[in-house]
């Protein structure tokens, strides 16, 4: 069977006979970090997949088998919801369509190296493939694979639940619920170097959590950062002369519209006066039904707008950019290689990545922040953030923006930039921020600030200039800010109950009254009030959307006297600490975890056992860089639990402790510092 494998593997490309491992070394360091060196980036890109399959190829595969139809055949009718998705997205049709003319040939190149190293890995480890038949997979089917990612990214999923009213799905393994981002100009640094701290908040575990890696060749990729297991290329990070982060944003990514369908004839729609008949398409679904492999068949239904869907309110068609352009990676790919901010900017004039704010550093003096997208131009006179008519070709999108019509900043006079997924137009000092009603109000961006976003600007007033010491402060600034707290209900009546009305709940209120606000693992008010948002998330969540709703006097109240309640019920005692209801859990282990929602050290959970909360997303990859006008920047980094997903492995969870105690490891990109300080250095084979 082996023999086999190996046979198919050889035949389904030509990358893997032409890629020599030995030319190939993986440097693992002392945190189990991979820094993977070879001539060619097609060489380097077969080491980090293998070095990433090591570490975590179950992960990987869950992203692999979305490519190839077969998550049914893994996850049941989850697994087969996503391969429905495939399907009525035509992920795999644009591939055909753009995959030969649209991708460059050093990129095509890059993927079939990358796709022989997991054709390798697999066959050397059948045991660890998760479905038979699922190797050897293409270059194709990998790329099929990223157009559902970004499209899942870009908000796709939500739209679809709306539509079958909840009846799919949503794909929460692939969401992210916040980011920070800064940038700072030498002109207000201490030390006169460039800073940038990278800080996602993504996931911890899973398709969307983090794989930190180096990847250096002969070709001129030199760069460190962060990737999502499968990734071929860093997605964060920074390389000799620069570096960029993201951070998720929320202008408007997904159209959806309404048919005007013929009475007599359900699969016909009326277009600019004429019946347009729907195109369908059987989709054949196998789903895994305990010990036995199910076929299902159903039906995918295809307008002029994209993606159709027929309900009992109507039928819905679906239009974005993430299904319409595949090449975001090789977007990321070219941001990789970049070697200053001309090429770095010409890399984002692809606009292929459908969504993100990128915010830059280098170390000739620029700081950057675009909010980027991919964005149709629209007709005014629609209410775009709604449902639009389809019947008309003065609705149907055929072109997009250009990266110059989006809110950018390029080195604002007060010399620093940052985002915490709110609005673009609070971006650095006041006089310097764009005015939202200088763009294109079809865009749809956000114009609202949050908690971070207030923290922010609280912080950076303080300073005149900032050394490296205290941008590390910044981020990891745990305080929620001063005044009215944004959370999607006003939280105002909290904090203003007199405690000596209720002596049942005096203490807490006196707690809550007297928090400073820090969340800290000690913080005693801290926990009180993850209890509390826990509480009225679940609460007025049963409402609807509360944006902007008051909780008033009784609410307050209600609020306490649940808190007691589970406090007493699950501990004992209402005077718990947040590090005794929070925690940062990896197999075995239970640690005391700080953060909350929407403080800059971001944390957000979920039950866990005995009322303790897990931490599930939040704080995740970090990096803090400095970029010197001389040299190779100076890069620190952590991660939440460390390189591997093996229980067994050394590095399952020895970055934790450093994580806890939000302090970094040293990291470089000097490939002879890096050999003098190898743990093991090895060939993928």
């Amino acid at each position: 069977m082996k023999k086999l494998f190996l046979i198919l593997l050889l035949c389904s490309t030509g990358a893997f006979a032409q890629i020599n491992p030995e030319n190939i070394k993986i440097v693992r360091d002392k945190w189990g970090v991979p820094h993977i060196f070879a001539k060619t980036d097609p060489e380097v890109a077969y080491g980090l997949a293998w070095a990433n399959a090591e570490d975590d190829f179950k992960t990987m595969q869950l992203t692999l088998l979305a490519g190839k139809g077969m998550v049914g055949r893994h996850k049941g009718k989850d697994g087969a919801t996503v391969d429905y998705v495939v399907a009525l997205l035509r992920c795999r049709e644009v591939v055909e369509e753009q995959y030969d003319k649209a991708l460059s040939p050093e990129y095509k190149a890059l993927i079939e190296g990358y796709i022989a190293g997991i054709n390798a890995y697999a066959a050397k480890h059948p045991e660890e493939v998760l479905v038979k038949g699922s190797f050897p997979t293409t270059p194709k089917e990998y790329t099929t694979s990223t157009v559902l990612s970004l499209s899942m990214i870009s908000g796709v999923d939500v739209v679809l639940q709306k539509i079958f009213k909840e009846k799919v799905k949503t794909l929460d393994d692939f969401k992210a619920a916040g980011s920070n981002a800064i940038a700072v100009h030498s002109s207000k640094t201490t030390d006169g170097s460039s800073y940038l701290a990278i800080n996602p908040h993504q996931p911890l575990e899973g398709p969307v959590a983090w794989y930190e890696a180096h990847l250096c060749s002969e070709e001129g990729l030199n760069v460190l950062g962060a990737l999502f297991p499968g990734g071929p290329v860093i997605f964060v990070g920074a390389n000799e002369n620069l570096g960029w982060t993201h951070t998720v944003n929320y202008q408007d990514k997904v159209d959806v519209f309404q048919l005007e369908m013929n009475p007599v004839n359900k699969m016909q729609y009326k277009f600019d006066g004429k019946w347009e008949t729907l195109e369908q398409k059987t989709v054949k679904l196998k789903v895994k039904m305990g010990a036995f492999t199910i076929p299902v068949k159903k039906v995918a239904l295809w307008s002029k707008y994209g993606a159709t869907i027929q309900t009992k309110q109507g039928t819905f068609s679906v239009r974005f950019s993430a299904n319409q352009d595949i090449r975001g990676i090789e977007q990321w790919y070219k941001m990789d290689k970049a070697r200053n901010f001309s090429e770095f900017y010409k890399a984002m004039q692809m606009t292929a990545i459908p969504g993100f704010n990128t915010i830059y550093a280098d170390k000739r003096d620029t700081i950057f922040y675009v909010s980027n997208g991919k964005i149709p131009f629209r007709a005014e006179g629609y209410d775009w953030k709604n449902t639009i008519p389809g019947n008309t070709s003065k609705t149907l999108t055929t072109s997009f923006h250009p990266l110059k019509d989006l809110p950018q900043y390029v080195n604002p006079a007060n010399g620093y930039l940052f985002n915490a997924n709110h609005t673009p137009f609070n971006a650095t000092g006041e006089k310097d921020n764009l005015k939202a009603k200088d763009f294109d109000q079809t865009m749809g961006y956000e114009v609202k600030d949050n908690n971070r976003s207030i923290r922010f600007q609280e912080l950076f007033s303080q300073y005149d200039k900032i050394s490296f010491e205290d941008l590390k402060r910044i981020k990891y600034d745990g305080q929620l800010p001063k005044g009215k707290l944004y959370f999607p209900a006003n939280t105002d009546a909290l904090f203003q109950l007199n405690s000596s009305e209720y002596t049942d709940i005096q203490p807490l209120i006196e707690n809550l009254n007297t928090w400073d606000r820090k969340t800290n693992v000690e913080s005693k008010g801290a926990a009180i009030f993850l209890v509390m948002l826990n509480y009225f998330t679940a609460e007025l969540g049963k409402r609807g959307d509360m944006t902007d709703y008051t909780i008033n006097k009784d609410e307050a109240v209600a609020a306490f006297r649940y808190v007691s309640s589970y406090m007493k019920e699950h501990f004992g005692r209402t005077d718990i600490a947040l590090g005794d209801l929070q925690k940062l859990v990896r197999g075995d282990i239970e640690k005391p975890s700080w953060g909350l929602p929407d403080v800059i050290t971001a944390m957000h959970t979920r039950p866990y056992k005995d009322g303790k909360l897990k931490v599930v997303q939040g704080e995740s990859y970090i990096g803090l860089i400095k970029f010197p006008k001389e040299g190779l920047p100076e890069i620190e980094t952590v991660l939440n639990f460390g390189q591997s997903t093996h229980a067994d492995s050394p590095h399952f969870a020895d970055q934790m402790d450093l994580y806890l105690s939000q302090k970094t490891k040293k990291m470089t990109l000097d490939k002879a510092e890096v050999m003098k300080t190898a743990v093991k250095t090895y060939s993928p084979k």
